[in-house]
Protein backbone atom coordinates (compact mmCIF):
# COMPACT_ATOMS: atom_id res chain seq x y z
CA UNK A 1 0.00 0.00 0.00
CA UNK A 2 1.44 3.36 -1.04
CA UNK A 3 2.07 5.67 1.89
CA UNK A 4 0.15 8.95 1.51
CA UNK A 5 2.25 12.03 0.86
CA UNK A 6 2.15 14.70 3.54
CA UNK A 7 0.96 17.98 2.05
CA UNK A 8 3.70 20.61 1.75
CA UNK A 9 2.99 24.18 2.84
CA UNK A 10 4.97 27.37 2.24
CA UNK A 11 7.56 28.13 4.90
CA UNK A 12 6.46 30.40 7.73
CA UNK A 13 7.00 34.02 6.78
CA UNK A 14 7.39 33.25 3.07
CA UNK A 15 4.19 33.99 1.16
CA UNK A 16 2.92 33.03 -2.27
CA UNK A 17 1.77 35.88 -4.52
CA UNK A 18 -1.17 34.50 -6.51
CA UNK A 19 -2.32 35.86 -9.91
CA UNK A 20 -5.08 38.11 -8.53
CA UNK A 21 -2.62 39.78 -6.14
CA UNK A 22 0.25 39.74 -8.61
CA UNK A 23 -1.59 42.20 -10.87
CA UNK A 24 -1.13 44.91 -8.23
CA UNK A 25 2.56 44.02 -7.84
CA UNK A 26 3.05 44.36 -11.59
CA UNK A 27 1.21 47.70 -11.62
CA UNK A 28 3.46 49.02 -8.85
CA UNK A 29 6.62 47.72 -10.54
CA UNK A 30 5.63 49.44 -13.80
CA UNK A 31 5.09 52.75 -11.97
CA UNK A 32 8.44 52.36 -10.17
CA UNK A 33 10.41 51.63 -13.35
CA UNK A 34 8.92 54.65 -15.12
CA UNK A 35 9.58 56.84 -12.05
CA UNK A 36 13.21 55.75 -11.76
CA UNK A 37 13.85 56.17 -15.49
CA UNK A 38 12.67 59.78 -15.19
CA UNK A 39 15.64 60.41 -12.86
CA UNK A 40 18.22 58.48 -14.88
CA UNK A 41 18.42 55.32 -12.74
CA UNK A 42 19.35 52.04 -14.42
CA UNK A 43 18.65 48.49 -13.26
CA UNK A 44 21.30 46.31 -11.59
CA UNK A 45 20.68 42.65 -10.71
CA UNK A 46 22.89 40.92 -8.16
CA UNK A 47 22.81 37.30 -6.89
CA UNK A 48 20.58 36.26 -4.01
CA UNK A 49 23.53 34.37 -2.48
CA UNK A 50 26.71 36.14 -1.40
CA UNK A 51 29.70 35.27 0.76
CA UNK A 52 28.77 35.72 4.41
CA UNK A 53 31.81 37.90 5.05
CA UNK A 54 30.36 40.55 2.71
CA UNK A 55 27.57 41.21 5.20
CA UNK A 56 29.57 40.77 8.40
CA UNK A 57 32.08 43.28 7.03
CA UNK A 58 29.66 45.69 5.37
CA UNK A 59 26.69 45.63 7.72
CA UNK A 60 28.62 45.13 10.96
CA UNK A 61 29.01 42.08 13.19
CA UNK A 62 27.12 43.57 16.14
CA UNK A 63 23.99 44.55 14.25
CA UNK A 64 20.72 42.68 14.70
CA UNK A 65 20.79 41.58 11.06
CA UNK A 66 24.15 39.81 11.36
CA UNK A 67 23.68 38.56 14.92
CA UNK A 68 20.15 37.15 14.66
CA UNK A 69 18.46 37.53 11.30
CA UNK A 70 20.66 36.21 8.47
CA UNK A 71 19.98 32.97 6.64
CA UNK A 72 23.53 31.59 6.50
CA UNK A 73 24.90 28.14 5.79
CA UNK A 74 28.04 26.31 4.74
CA UNK A 75 28.07 25.03 1.17
CA UNK A 76 29.09 21.38 1.63
CA UNK A 77 30.48 21.15 -1.91
CA UNK A 78 33.29 23.67 -1.41
CA UNK A 79 33.06 24.58 2.30
CA UNK A 80 32.14 28.21 1.57
CA UNK A 81 30.14 30.25 4.08
CA UNK A 82 27.18 31.72 2.20
CA UNK A 83 24.24 33.98 3.10
CA UNK A 84 20.95 34.78 1.41
CA UNK A 85 21.04 38.55 1.04
CA UNK A 86 19.39 40.38 3.98
CA UNK A 87 19.56 43.71 2.09
CA UNK A 88 20.74 44.99 -1.31
CA UNK A 89 23.32 47.68 -0.64
CA UNK A 90 26.32 45.52 0.29
CA UNK A 91 25.84 43.30 -2.77
CA UNK A 92 25.42 46.26 -5.12
CA UNK A 93 28.58 47.85 -3.75
CA UNK A 94 30.39 44.52 -4.13
CA UNK A 95 29.33 44.39 -7.80
CA UNK A 96 30.36 48.04 -8.28
CA UNK A 97 33.86 47.28 -7.00
CA UNK A 98 34.21 43.94 -8.79
CA UNK A 99 33.25 45.37 -12.19
CA UNK A 100 34.83 48.81 -11.63
CA UNK A 101 31.73 50.63 -12.85
CA UNK A 102 32.77 53.91 -11.22
CA UNK A 103 35.96 54.14 -13.31
CA UNK A 104 34.66 56.89 -15.64
CA UNK A 105 31.64 58.44 -13.90
CA UNK A 106 29.25 58.17 -10.95
CA UNK A 107 26.35 55.76 -11.33
CA UNK A 108 22.62 55.87 -10.56
CA UNK A 109 21.37 52.30 -10.14
CA UNK A 110 18.44 50.40 -8.66
CA UNK A 111 17.35 46.85 -7.91
CA UNK A 112 14.08 45.13 -7.07
CA UNK A 113 13.60 41.68 -5.61
CA UNK A 114 13.47 39.41 -2.57
CA UNK A 115 15.61 39.71 0.56
CA UNK A 116 15.69 37.34 3.52
CA UNK A 117 15.73 37.79 7.29
CA UNK A 118 15.04 35.21 9.96
CA UNK A 119 12.73 37.25 12.18
CA UNK A 120 9.31 36.81 13.73
CA UNK A 121 6.66 37.11 11.00
CA UNK A 122 3.96 39.73 11.59
CA UNK A 123 2.12 42.35 9.60
CA UNK A 124 4.72 44.21 7.56
CA UNK A 125 7.50 41.74 8.44
CA UNK A 126 8.26 38.54 6.54
CA UNK A 127 11.18 36.14 6.32
CA UNK A 128 11.20 36.56 2.57
CA UNK A 129 10.16 40.07 1.64
CA UNK A 130 10.83 42.42 -1.25
CA UNK A 131 12.60 45.73 -1.59
CA UNK A 132 13.04 48.49 -4.12
CA UNK A 133 16.64 49.59 -3.61
CA UNK A 134 18.02 52.80 -5.13
CA UNK A 135 21.69 53.81 -4.95
CA UNK A 136 23.52 56.93 -6.15
CA UNK A 137 27.19 55.89 -6.25
CA UNK A 138 30.03 58.42 -6.50
CA UNK A 139 28.01 61.55 -5.61
CA UNK A 140 29.20 63.61 -2.62
CA UNK A 141 27.03 66.71 -2.24
CA UNK A 142 23.82 67.44 -0.37
CA UNK A 143 22.07 67.99 -3.71
CA UNK A 144 21.91 64.25 -4.43
CA UNK A 145 20.68 63.48 -0.88
CA UNK A 146 17.85 65.95 -1.42
CA UNK A 147 17.13 64.66 -4.92
CA UNK A 148 16.54 61.15 -3.58
CA UNK A 149 14.08 62.48 -1.00
CA UNK A 150 12.31 64.67 -3.57
CA UNK A 151 12.11 61.62 -5.85
CA UNK A 152 10.28 59.73 -3.14
CA UNK A 153 7.87 62.61 -2.65
CA UNK A 154 7.02 62.35 -6.35
CA UNK A 155 6.42 58.58 -6.05
CA UNK A 156 4.02 59.03 -3.13
CA UNK A 157 2.06 61.58 -5.18
CA UNK A 158 2.02 59.26 -8.18
CA UNK A 159 0.55 56.51 -5.99
CA UNK A 160 -1.93 58.85 -4.31
CA UNK A 161 -0.38 58.45 -0.84
CA UNK A 162 -0.90 61.43 1.45
CA UNK A 163 -0.62 60.02 4.97
CA UNK A 164 3.14 59.56 4.84
CA UNK A 165 5.70 61.90 6.41
CA UNK A 166 9.43 62.50 6.29
CA UNK A 167 11.78 62.28 9.29
CA UNK A 168 15.34 63.53 8.91
CA UNK A 169 18.61 63.48 10.86
CA UNK A 170 22.36 63.63 10.40
CA UNK A 171 24.79 61.05 11.78
CA UNK A 172 27.79 63.27 11.08
CA UNK A 173 31.23 61.79 10.42
CA UNK A 174 33.16 59.02 12.17
CA UNK A 175 35.08 61.27 14.57
CA UNK A 176 31.91 63.14 15.56
CA UNK A 177 30.08 59.86 16.16
CA UNK A 178 33.03 58.61 18.24
CA UNK A 179 32.85 61.64 20.53
CA UNK A 180 29.09 61.30 20.85
CA UNK A 181 29.40 57.55 21.42
CA UNK A 182 31.71 58.09 24.39
CA UNK A 183 29.32 60.66 25.91
CA UNK A 184 26.33 58.41 25.25
CA UNK A 185 27.92 55.37 26.90
CA UNK A 186 28.72 57.44 29.98
CA UNK A 187 25.11 58.64 30.05
CA UNK A 188 23.71 55.10 29.67
CA UNK A 189 25.97 53.83 32.47
CA UNK A 190 24.36 56.39 34.75
CA UNK A 191 20.89 55.05 33.83
CA UNK A 192 21.49 51.30 33.91
CA UNK A 193 18.52 50.83 36.20
CA UNK A 194 16.20 52.01 33.41
CA UNK A 195 17.71 49.92 30.61
CA UNK A 196 16.07 46.68 29.56
CA UNK A 197 18.07 43.55 28.74
CA UNK A 198 18.37 44.41 25.03
CA UNK A 199 19.61 47.93 25.79
CA UNK A 200 22.22 46.64 28.25
CA UNK A 201 23.48 44.26 25.57
CA UNK A 202 23.76 47.07 23.04
CA UNK A 203 25.15 49.70 25.41
CA UNK A 204 28.81 49.12 24.49
CA UNK A 205 28.49 47.54 21.06
CA UNK A 206 25.89 49.76 19.37
CA UNK A 207 24.74 52.45 21.83
CA UNK A 208 22.99 54.56 19.16
CA UNK A 209 20.46 51.76 18.74
CA UNK A 210 19.52 52.06 22.42
CA UNK A 211 17.97 55.44 21.59
CA UNK A 212 15.76 53.78 18.97
CA UNK A 213 13.93 51.82 21.68
CA UNK A 214 10.18 51.18 21.60
CA UNK A 215 10.13 50.39 25.34
CA UNK A 216 7.81 52.97 27.03
CA UNK A 217 9.79 52.77 30.25
CA UNK A 218 12.92 54.01 28.46
CA UNK A 219 11.42 56.91 26.50
CA UNK A 220 12.20 59.71 28.98
CA UNK A 221 15.76 58.46 29.37
CA UNK A 222 16.23 58.33 25.59
CA UNK A 223 14.74 61.81 25.14
CA UNK A 224 17.26 63.29 27.61
CA UNK A 225 20.30 61.46 26.16
CA UNK A 226 23.15 63.41 24.51
CA UNK A 227 22.15 64.20 20.93
CA UNK A 228 24.52 63.33 18.10
CA UNK A 229 23.39 66.49 16.34
CA UNK A 230 25.06 68.57 19.08
CA UNK A 231 28.43 66.96 18.25
CA UNK A 232 28.43 67.82 14.54
CA UNK A 233 31.17 70.03 13.12
CA UNK A 234 30.85 72.83 10.58
CA UNK A 235 31.15 70.62 7.48
CA UNK A 236 28.50 68.16 8.65
CA UNK A 237 26.13 70.96 9.64
CA UNK A 238 26.66 72.67 6.28
CA UNK A 239 25.87 69.43 4.43
CA UNK A 240 22.69 68.97 6.44
CA UNK A 241 21.66 72.57 5.90
CA UNK A 242 22.19 72.09 2.16
CA UNK A 243 19.81 69.13 2.20
CA UNK A 244 17.17 71.04 4.17
CA UNK A 245 17.34 74.09 1.89
CA UNK A 246 16.75 71.96 -1.18
CA UNK A 247 13.83 70.18 0.47
CA UNK A 248 12.31 73.56 1.28
CA UNK A 249 12.81 74.63 -2.36
CA UNK A 250 10.84 71.54 -3.43
CA UNK A 251 8.08 72.08 -0.88
CA UNK A 252 8.92 68.87 1.00
CA UNK A 253 7.93 69.05 4.66
CA UNK A 254 10.06 67.18 7.20
CA UNK A 255 10.54 66.66 10.93
CA UNK A 256 13.98 66.69 12.50
CA UNK A 257 14.24 63.49 14.52
CA UNK A 258 17.50 63.39 16.53
CA UNK A 259 16.73 59.81 17.59
CA UNK A 260 16.63 58.56 14.01
CA UNK A 261 19.63 56.25 13.68
CA UNK A 262 20.64 53.26 11.60
CA UNK A 263 21.26 49.68 12.67
CA UNK A 264 23.93 49.37 9.96
CA UNK A 265 27.48 50.55 10.58
CA UNK A 266 28.17 52.13 7.20
CA UNK A 267 25.87 55.20 7.37
CA UNK A 268 27.12 58.80 7.82
CA UNK A 269 25.68 62.31 7.42
CA UNK A 270 22.11 62.33 6.09
CA UNK A 271 19.66 59.65 7.24
CA UNK A 272 15.93 59.71 6.58
CA UNK A 273 12.74 57.69 6.86
CA UNK A 274 9.28 58.02 5.36
CA UNK A 275 6.76 56.77 7.93
CA UNK A 276 3.01 56.33 8.29
CA UNK A 277 0.56 55.61 11.11
CA UNK A 278 -1.61 53.40 8.88
CA UNK A 279 0.46 50.21 9.12
CA UNK A 280 0.51 49.63 12.87
CA UNK A 281 3.88 49.02 14.50
CA UNK A 282 5.68 48.58 11.16
CA UNK A 283 5.19 52.15 10.02
CA UNK A 284 8.46 52.73 8.15
CA UNK A 285 7.81 52.50 4.42
CA UNK A 286 11.21 53.70 3.23
CA UNK A 287 14.57 54.28 4.89
CA UNK A 288 17.85 55.56 3.55
CA UNK A 289 20.88 57.74 3.93
CA UNK A 290 24.48 58.37 3.05
CA UNK A 291 27.22 55.74 3.43
CA UNK A 292 30.45 57.31 2.18
CA UNK A 293 32.77 54.77 3.81
CA UNK A 294 31.26 51.50 2.58
CA UNK A 295 32.94 51.25 -0.83
CA UNK A 296 36.40 51.61 0.73
CA UNK A 297 35.43 49.28 3.59
CA UNK A 298 34.64 46.55 1.05
CA UNK A 299 37.95 46.94 -0.80
CA UNK A 300 37.20 49.60 -3.41
CA UNK A 301 38.70 53.02 -4.04
CA UNK A 302 37.12 55.58 -1.67
CA UNK A 303 33.92 56.98 -3.15
CA UNK A 304 30.82 58.61 -1.66
CA UNK A 305 27.39 57.01 -1.92
CA UNK A 306 23.79 57.49 -0.81
CA UNK A 307 20.63 55.44 -1.27
CA UNK A 308 17.39 54.11 0.13
CA UNK A 309 15.23 51.00 0.28
CA UNK A 310 11.44 50.71 0.09
CA UNK A 311 9.61 47.74 1.59
CA UNK A 312 7.36 46.54 -1.23
CA UNK A 313 4.88 44.63 0.94
CA UNK A 314 4.41 47.64 3.21
CA UNK A 315 4.02 49.99 0.24
CA UNK A 316 1.44 47.69 -1.35
CA UNK A 317 -0.41 47.46 1.97
CA UNK A 318 -0.49 51.24 2.21
CA UNK A 319 -1.45 51.68 -1.46
CA UNK A 320 -4.29 49.18 -1.18
CA UNK A 321 -5.84 51.23 1.66
CA UNK A 322 -6.42 54.10 -0.77
CA UNK A 323 -8.41 54.01 -3.99
CA UNK A 324 -9.13 50.51 -5.21
CA UNK A 325 -6.56 49.39 -7.73
CA UNK A 326 -8.14 47.95 -10.88
CA UNK A 327 -7.04 44.41 -11.55
CA UNK A 328 -5.43 43.95 -14.93
CA UNK A 329 -7.63 41.67 -17.09
CA UNK A 330 -6.21 38.34 -18.17
CA UNK A 331 -7.05 39.27 -21.73
CA UNK A 332 -8.90 41.72 -23.97
CA UNK A 333 -10.41 39.24 -26.41
CA UNK A 334 -11.81 35.80 -25.57
CA UNK A 335 -12.29 33.42 -28.53
CA UNK A 336 -15.40 31.20 -28.23
CA UNK A 337 -15.83 28.37 -30.75
CA UNK A 338 -17.96 25.32 -31.57
CA UNK A 339 -16.55 22.47 -33.64
CA UNK A 340 -13.04 21.43 -34.69
CA UNK A 341 -12.83 23.67 -37.75
CA UNK A 342 -14.01 26.70 -35.78
CA UNK A 343 -11.44 25.97 -33.06
CA UNK A 344 -8.62 25.90 -35.63
CA UNK A 345 -9.84 29.17 -37.14
CA UNK A 346 -10.05 30.72 -33.66
CA UNK A 347 -6.41 29.85 -33.03
CA UNK A 348 -5.33 31.36 -36.35
CA UNK A 349 -7.31 34.56 -35.82
CA UNK A 350 -5.96 34.84 -32.28
CA UNK A 351 -2.40 34.93 -33.60
CA UNK A 352 -3.34 37.76 -35.97
CA UNK A 353 -4.97 39.67 -33.11
CA UNK A 354 -1.84 39.20 -31.00
CA UNK A 355 0.25 40.50 -33.90
CA UNK A 356 -1.91 43.63 -33.65
CA UNK A 357 -1.00 44.02 -29.98
CA UNK A 358 -4.11 42.56 -28.34
CA UNK A 359 -4.17 40.09 -25.43
CA UNK A 360 -6.19 37.04 -26.48
CA UNK A 361 -7.31 33.79 -24.89
CA UNK A 362 -8.64 30.96 -27.03
CA UNK A 363 -11.01 28.70 -25.08
CA UNK A 364 -9.22 25.43 -24.48
CA UNK A 365 -10.98 22.17 -25.32
CA UNK A 366 -14.61 21.81 -26.34
CA UNK A 367 -17.64 22.81 -24.25
CA UNK A 368 -21.00 24.47 -24.71
CA UNK A 369 -21.47 28.15 -25.50
CA UNK A 370 -22.93 28.85 -22.03
CA UNK A 371 -19.87 27.44 -20.29
CA UNK A 372 -17.52 29.31 -22.61
CA UNK A 373 -19.31 32.62 -22.01
CA UNK A 374 -18.88 32.12 -18.25
CA UNK A 375 -15.15 31.64 -18.78
CA UNK A 376 -15.01 34.70 -21.05
CA UNK A 377 -16.70 36.86 -18.43
CA UNK A 378 -14.50 35.53 -15.61
CA UNK A 379 -11.37 36.33 -17.64
CA UNK A 380 -12.18 40.04 -17.58
CA UNK A 381 -12.14 40.20 -21.38
CA UNK A 382 -13.66 43.26 -23.01
CA UNK A 383 -15.07 41.34 -25.94
CA UNK A 384 -15.99 37.77 -26.91
CA UNK A 385 -15.50 36.62 -30.49
CA UNK A 386 -17.85 33.73 -31.37
CA UNK A 387 -17.16 31.24 -34.14
CA UNK A 388 -19.60 28.43 -34.99
CA UNK A 389 -21.17 26.83 -38.04
CA UNK A 390 -23.17 29.96 -38.97
CA UNK A 391 -20.09 32.17 -38.70
CA UNK A 392 -17.99 29.80 -40.81
CA UNK A 393 -20.71 29.71 -43.49
CA UNK A 394 -21.00 33.52 -43.63
CA UNK A 395 -17.27 34.20 -43.14
CA UNK A 396 -18.13 36.66 -40.38
CA UNK A 397 -17.57 36.47 -36.62
CA UNK A 398 -20.18 37.30 -34.02
CA UNK A 399 -18.71 39.82 -31.57
CA UNK A 400 -20.22 40.43 -28.13
CA UNK A 401 -19.04 43.37 -26.04
CA UNK A 402 -18.78 42.31 -22.41
CA UNK A 403 -17.59 45.43 -20.57
CA UNK A 404 -15.74 48.70 -20.85
CA UNK A 405 -16.45 51.81 -22.89
CA UNK A 406 -16.88 49.83 -26.08
CA UNK A 407 -19.78 47.90 -24.53
CA UNK A 408 -21.78 51.13 -24.24
CA UNK A 409 -20.66 52.53 -27.61
CA UNK A 410 -21.36 49.39 -29.65
CA UNK A 411 -24.43 47.22 -30.04
CA UNK A 412 -24.40 44.43 -27.47
CA UNK A 413 -23.60 42.02 -30.27
CA UNK A 414 -22.56 42.67 -33.86
CA UNK A 415 -21.24 40.79 -36.86
CA UNK A 416 -17.84 41.59 -38.34
CA UNK A 417 -16.47 40.00 -41.56
CA UNK A 418 -13.45 37.82 -40.82
CA UNK A 419 -11.21 39.82 -43.17
CA UNK A 420 -11.95 43.01 -41.17
CA UNK A 421 -11.99 41.48 -37.68
CA UNK A 422 -8.40 42.32 -36.72
CA UNK A 423 -8.60 45.90 -38.03
CA UNK A 424 -11.90 46.72 -36.31
CA UNK A 425 -11.03 45.12 -32.96
CA UNK A 426 -7.69 46.91 -32.90
CA UNK A 427 -9.56 50.22 -33.26
CA UNK A 428 -12.34 49.47 -30.80
CA UNK A 429 -10.76 47.41 -28.00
Amino acid sequence: MTQSFQKVHALTGMKDVLPDSSAQWESLEAVVREWLAAYGYRNMRTPVLEHTRLFTRGIGEVTDIVEKEMYSFTDALNNEHLTMRPEFTAGMVRATIEHNILYDRPQRVYAMGPVFRHEKPQRGRYRQFHQIDVEALGFAGPDIDAELIVMLGRLWKRLGLSDIRLELNSLGQADERAAHRQALIQYLEQHKDVLDEEARRRMYTNPLRVLDTKNPAMQDMADQAPRLFDFLGEASLAHFQGVCERLQDAGIEYRLNPRLVRGLDYYNLTVFEWVTDRLGAQGTVCGGGRYDGLIELLGGKPAPAVGFAIGVERLLDLWSQGAEQPAAPECQVYMIHQGGQAQRLASTLAESLRDAGLRVIVHAGSSGFKSQFKRADASGALVAVILGDDELASQAASVKWLRGQAASDQPQQETIPLDRLVTELKLKV
